[in-house]
């Protein structure tokens, strides 16, 4: 008497995403299957179609979820262990579905996968990636929760929920959408479970489908159907180039699954194209186990599924390892300048560089007033310190004013003063600078000047008109610093130094 052998398949879905994929593949009636759904929501679980539940963590969640959060989830799991432990009795595979980014799926699937992997059950986690429009704190939780995963499964097949706009428009609806993703998972579970129930030609068992993806990292799954013309063409190319999973490449699979399947009017040399045409994808001494199975509803058509396994890090897309270029940012000059001063300190400037430009730009009306001036500190910019507004004035005018003979230096000195004001630049302050100071660095203003021409005789009538008499005009007297224009000058009239009228009547 023979006794029925046939090895137990399990799909676990966790989670949210997870339960949806196994109520989907529920209602495509997919055969020789058990199904298991666990969450921490109580409200999800009453929704489910699986005879199988179980209530992670009632006493870590209270049934209300894990909020986001995967250490929650994977408490939970941790608690339910012994439920987790009874329900993967006796299986010979299982796939754990679950969507990565959220809590219970991302905490609990791990902990559910190690738990399969240490009673030597075959485990092959499907999962999904959020959508882009979900976040960078939910990706970044998505990637945590894949990394985890893929240490305690023998097969991890990724499906990012972005890429289902590869194949949505406009018209696609939202549940049309995720129920695409589903048949990934859908389609991968029925290529395994036909070729070990389904009649065929060419049949395998579970030994084979171990072989190719016990400890075999990461993979991809994709099915295709054609008919009419070069049907197993278009179907062999559709399997391989999912547009659904991650951006990784068949190139370089060190183990490959086919199943293909049609009805009674499938011919060998239709086997041996869509075969070849796979194989042509993959590593040359890839393990490759092929199965082929008919089905009466299946007459003018083909379909061909493919579960290449052992993919290396390399097949991903897009990937060279060269680091991305940041460009340097662009610094606008004028946020580093103080609102009050229109200048823009210079972060590091040579000690000797204010030196020579107050030198080359500070050019003295007379000898004694230029000697004063280099005696005077204040007259020199300093690195680190806001020089005057009239400085920047002065510079940005330099091609804009006209450059005319200086015929009294200290009107002319005014005279530009007022010009900046003018130009909505405030007149040079007294802040930093002492009244000396102030006289002393006007020059400092001036635009490059012209050969000066001698200034009139009357001038030097007094002697002192010109190194004092600028001086009394700045103190406020009003007066203007020109010695008068007639030639008969009375001494009344004169502004003489109080210590030489000293000396005078000794």
């Amino acid at each position: 008497m023979v006794v029925e052998l046939k090895p137990r398949i399990v799909v676990f879905g966790v989670g949210g995403a997870g339960g949806n994929a196994v109520n989907n593949m529920i209602e495509s009636q997919l055969q020789g299957v058990d199904f298991i759904v666990a969450n921490t929501d109580s409200q999800a679980l009453l929704h489910t179609k699986a005879d199988s539940q179980i209530q992670l963590g009632a006493t870590v969640t209270e049934g209300l979820g894990a909020g986001a959060q995967p250490s929650v989830g994977a408490a939970s799991a941790e608690e339910s262990i012994d439920e987790i432990n009874q329900a993967l009795e006796g299986a010979h595979m299982v796939f754990i579905a679950a969507g990565m980014g959220g809590g219970t799926g991302t905490g609990a699937a791990p902990v559910i996968a190690r738990a399969a992997r240490d009673k030597g059950i075959l485990t092959v986690g499907v999962v999904t990636k959020p959508f882009d429009f979900e976040g960078r704190r939910r990706m970044n939780i998505a990637d945590g929760g894949v990394t985890e995963l893929r240490d305690v499964v023998d097969t991890l097949i990724i499906i990012p929920n972005q890429n289902l706009f590869r194949i949505a428009n406009a018209q696609t609806t939202l549940a049309d959408a995720f129920g695409l993703a589903d048949d990934v998972l859908h389609a991968g579970v029925r290529g395994i479970t036909d070729l070990m129930v389904m009649p065929g030609l060419i049949n395998l068992d579970f030994a084979d489908v171990k072989t190719v993806m016990k400890e075999m990292g990461a993979a991809m799954m994709g099915t295709g159907e054609g008919e009419g013309e070069d049907r197993a063409r278009k179907a062999a190319e559709a399997a391989i180039n999912n547009p659904l999973l991650d951006d990784i490449s068949m190139k370089g699979a060190r183990g490959v699954l086919i199943n293909i399947t049609g009805g009674g009017d499938m011919t060998l040399y239709e086997v041996d194209e869509a075969a070849n045409l796979i194989r042509e994808e993959v590593d040359p001494d890839a393990q490759i186990i092929l199965g082929s199975a008919f089905n009466a509803n299946m007459e003018g058509k083909i379909r061909v599924s493919v579960v290449a396994t052992g993919i290396k890090a390399s097949a991903y897309a897009n990937n060279d390892g060269h680091k991305p270029v940041v460009a340097a940012p662009v610094t606008d000059e004028s946020d580093n300048s103080d609102s009050n001063l229109g200048w823009t300190e210079p972060a590091e400037q040579d000690q000797s560089e204010p030196q020579a430009h107050a030198e080359n730009e500070a050019q003295p009306a007379d000898a004694q007033a230029s000697d004063e001036m280099a005696e005077d500190p204040s007259s020199v910019i300093v690195t680190g310190q806001a020089a005057p507004e009239g400085v920047d004035a002065r510079r940005e005018g330099d091609n804009l004013m006209p450059q005319r003979p200086v015929i009294n230096p200290r009107p002319a000195v005014s005279e530009e003063l007022e010009s900046a004001d003018d130009d909505g630049y405030a007149a040079a302050s007294s802040e930093g600078m002492s009244d000396t100071g102030a006289d002393q660095g006007a020059p400092i203003f001036r635009p490059e000047p012209e050969p000066i021409s001698p200034p009139p005789q009357e001038t030097e009538k007094n002697g002192f008109s010109g190194l004092f008499g600028w001086r009394r005009n700045k103190e406020g007297a009003g007066e203007s610093a020109s010695p008068a224009a007639s030639g008969d000058v009375s001494e009344d009239d004169l502004e003489i130094p109080a210590f030489l009228r000293r000396s005078a009547n000794n």
